[in-house]
């Protein structure tokens, strides 16, 4: 048995509600870049950072590095609760899991602080 040990949320259905919701954030972000670009054919840098420059895209684009995250964080736990267990790894699957985890969330980590260091020039 799996136990919520390290899971952020409460239950399967705040896991659910959160990577729906993510997903939506994640799909509504990467269509209006993708429009963008289908509207700008000969796009410059100059666009490109015009575009960025402005703190509604900022914040936009922190809002989908969020979802991100989370998204991938729930994604990354649910696999390793499903396929990391003692049946399918031996007895050392609690030890595994909270490597795998750790790796993970660490890597999340990382990835968001320079997502942010990018976004804001900090």
């Amino acid at each position: 048995m799996v136990t919520n040990v390290t899971n952020f949320s409460r239950s399967g259905l705040y896991d659910w509600m959160a990577q729906r919701v993510s997903a939506v954030v994640l799909a509504a972000y990467f269509i209006f870049l993708l429009g963008y670009l289908l509207f700008h054919p000969n796009l410059v840098y100059a666009d490109w950072h015009g575009l960025f420059s402005h703190n509604w895209m900022r914040i936009f684009s922190l809002l989908a590095l969020v979802a991100l995250g989370v998204h991938a964080w729930v994604g990354m736990w649910t696999i390793s609760t499903d396929y990391l267990t003692a049946m399918a790894i031996g007895k050392w699957a609690t030890g595994v899991r909270f490597l795998f985890q750790a790796v993970c969330g660490i890597a999340m980590f990382a990835y968001f602080v320079w997502g942010v260091q990018i976004l804001w020039g900090i």
